[in-house]
Parts: C-alpha cells; sequence; structure tokens
C-alpha cells in the first residue's frame, strides 16, 4: 500500500490541497505542486522490512504515488551501485568517497527514476499521450517507459541536441520535435501543442511526480550507508528534482525515525559555468534565480537557463550549509576521464562537473579527509563520447 493523500502547495500559497485521484500540475499559484503522506501512519513502516524487497527504487511503495493495488510502470529503474572510489579518493586525501553511479539505470542515467513515477502516475490517471521538453536524457527516459506503459510519447528537443538522444527517442516509438533555440523554448511550443490536442505535460517540476522518483535516490544513499547519511553530496543541478527530491527523502525519513532527525548532508549544486542560474542566486543571496542569457555548455543536462524549481534548490543548499559551484566544459571532461581511468566509472560530462567541483570545495577547505562524500553520476559517457576526441 501506500500513504499518499494529498498534493501541497510547495511556497505554500494557502490553496487547498489537491487530490491525487486527479490530474495535477502546477498549484494555481504557479508553484510546484508536492506530494504529501498519511506520515503518522507511516511510522510502523519498519525499514527492516526492505530486506526481502526487490532491488528497484519502488522497494519504497509505501512513500510513492501509488493508489490502492496500482502497479508502476517499471523497467528495474534504481537501486545503483554506492561505489567506494578508493584510488580516485587516494588522489584527494578522501578514504570515504563514494560514487553514486546513475548511469547504470535503464536508459542510462538517473531521469529513468523520475520518469518511472511521472508515467506509472500519468498512465493511472487515464492519459493516452505524453509531452516533454528534453535536451536528452529525459526524452529518451520518457519515451521508454511511455512504450512500456502503451502511451504516445511526443518528445520536444533543442535542434542542436546530440544524435544519440535523437534516435533513441525514436527506438522507443516516440515522436520527436526538434526547436531552434534551449530547453526553455522546447517547453514553450512543448506546452502549446500538448495543450491543444490533451497531451499530459511531464515538464521537471510542472507535474508533482518526477520528485518522487529522484527522491528514492536519498532513500538508497541512506540504506546503503547503514542509514547513517554522508557529510557532503555532491550533485549535477539542470532542472532541480533531484535535490529537491532528496531533501523531501531526508524530512521523510526522518518522520518515519529511520534516520537521525537533525544530521543532513551539506548538498552541493554543481552547474557549468556557461549556464549557472542557481550558483549565480547562490552567490547573490537571491531567492530565485534570474534567466541566464546564452546558455551554452557540453553537458546538456546542465543546459536548463531556467529553473521553475530553482528556490527549492537554493532552499536545500542553504539550509544544509552547502554550496554552489560552476564548472567550465574542459574541466568536465577531465573529470570525466579520471573517473574512467580510476575507476572504471562510465561518467557523463555531468559527472565529471561533480568531480570538478569536489575538488574544488577540497582545496578551498570546505571538505576535509574525515569526511563522507557521495557523488552523483547522474549518466554514461556513451552518448558523450564526442566531446572525448
Amino acid at each position: 500500500m501506500s500513504f499518499l493523500t494529498r498534493l501541497e502547495c510547495s511556497v505554500p500559497c494557502g490553496a487547498p490541497p489537491r487530490d491525487p485521484h486527479e490530474v495535477a500540475h502546477l498549484c494555481a499559484c504557479g508553484a510546484p505542486l508536492l506530494a504529501r503522506y498519511d506520515m503518522d501512519a507511516a511510522r510502523g513502516w519498519s525499514r527492516e522490512s526492505l530486506a526481502a524487497r526487490e532491488p528497484s527504487m519502488w522497494r519504497y511503495r509505501e512513500l510513492m504515488p501509488l493508489l490502492g493495488d496500482e502497479q508502476p510502470v517499471t523497467l528495474g529503474e534504481g537501486w545503483t551501485p554506492l561505489i567506494h572510489a578508493e584510488r580516485l579518493g587516494d588522489t584527494l586525501g578522501l578514504p570515504q568517497l563514494y560514487v553514486k553511479d546513475e548511469s547504470l539505470n535503464p536508459t542510462n542515467s538517473f531521469k529513468a527514476r523520475g520518469l518511472s513515477a511521472a508515467v506509472t502516475r500519468a498512465f493511472h490517471l487515464g492519459a493516452t499521450a505524453l509531452s516533454i521538453p528534453t535536451a536528452g536524457n529525459a526524452g529518451n527516459a520518457m519515451a521508454a517507459y511511455a512504450s512500456r506503459a502503451g502511451l504516445d510519447a511526443h518528445v520536444f528537443m533543442p535542434r542542436d541536441v546530440k544524435t544519440p538522444f535523437i534516435r533513441e527517442c525514436e527506438l522507443y516509438g516516440a515522436a520527436v520535435t526538434l526547436v531552434d533555440g534551449l530547453i526553455t523554448d522546447a517547453g514553450k511550443m512543448a506546452a502549446e501543442q500538448g495543450k491543444a490536442r490533451g497531451w499530459y505535460d511531464v515538464s521537471t517540476l510542472k507535474e508533482p511526480y518526477r520528485i518522487e522518483g529522484k527522491k528514492t535516490m536519498g532513500y538508497e544513499v541512506a540504506e546503503q550507508m547503514d542509514w547513517v547519511l554522508p557529510d557532503w553530496i555532491i550533485y549535477p543541478t539542470g532542472g532541480g528534482t533531484g535535490m529537491v527530491g532528496m531533501w523531501k527523502a531526508f524530512d521523510e525519513m526522518s518522520a518515519l525515525g529511520w534516520i537521525d532527525p537533525v544530521k543532513r548532508p551539506a548538498m552541493v549544486t554543481v552547474q557549468a559555468s556557461g549556464c549557472a542560474p542557481i550558483v549565480r542566486a547562490f552567490d547573490e543571496g537571491a531567492e530565485k534565480a534570474a534567466p541566464w542569457e546564452g546558455a551554452h555548455t557540453i553537458a546538456d543536462g546542465l543546459r536548463v537557463p531556467r529553473a521553475i524549481g530553482d528556490f527549492l534548490v537554493l532552499r536545500a543548499v542553504r539550509d544544509s550549509g552547502g554550496a554552489a559551484v560552476a564548472v567550465d566544459d574542459a574541466d568536465m571532461v577531465s573529470g570525466m576521464r579520471d573517473l574512467g581511468a580510476l575507476e572504471g566509472i562510465s561518467a557523463a560530462p555531468e559527472g565529471g562537473a561533480a568531480l570538478h567541483a569536489l575538488r574544488v570545495l577540497v582545496a578551498a577547505g570546505r571538505i576535509r579527509p574525515e569526511h563522507r562524500v557521495v557523488l552523483f553520476n547522474t549518466g554514461g559517457a556513451l552518448k558523450y563520447l564526442d566531446v572525448l576526441g
């Protein structure tokens, strides 16, 4: 069973809760909605029960977006390895460095988690066609899960997106539309065409459930580290659902009594120097991030000039005593090579960016040898081999 009861505004603005049995995207005020659960009832759920469960993110189904006896739309996503990166840690003086390798998810990235949850909810709400704007991996994941559920998929991508992303969407039977401009321009076109045709929009944070899939990364890190959270989490941030989701997971696990009610990791948001709206807002002390003009980077997942949930990301970073770091493309590639050469990890530029951000924080004395650190590699290198030339 699931303890899902309602959807609430993330601001909050005073609007009444929404019913998860009904289609809901944004709050009436325009802010993202968040799924909420009956935590009083959920406290009877023991973390020891997890030991016998399937190795996927749906092992946490009690606090996932399922109602009644609904079954998830799944390809086996989640429960990715947490690798003790001993050789890489030696180069940094960090004996307790770990890499959460999301490249081993279906469709080769962490996007599988969010889209499994979003497509699951859309399917059970009666959707027949889905739409998404994407820089690449999210479109691949949506197309795969839509195919799994028997739904039509409409993917809108910037025209200059890498060819493997386009071909993979087509492999899963999706209709792909290439758009002049950035992901924000693809979002405008997706919204215009989708509204007229009644497509269910699964854009980042414009529906409540991608966060629920991404939050399972936080549950897994806790479970894989024997319920003691690390001191630092280094996370590449585009739209921000992973950062928001993990922060939400820590609150939920605390309410369940599964983790220390006070200790939280310092959260580090990593962006590209050519597209760093959240880093700039953090440095300026702003509550929201102004759109980034002229966004450019080899890391397609980080080329997001404006994130609708920017204030939630900034809140998590600040409340945790974390940091925000921008990384040049050349340093991302160096990070990719080091993750591969030292640990055998296939890392996308986003993972390389996270490694360089870690180096910056070690050099600044913020991250010290006694700290336990989890670095997220959010996707694999195979769609990015051209940047290694």
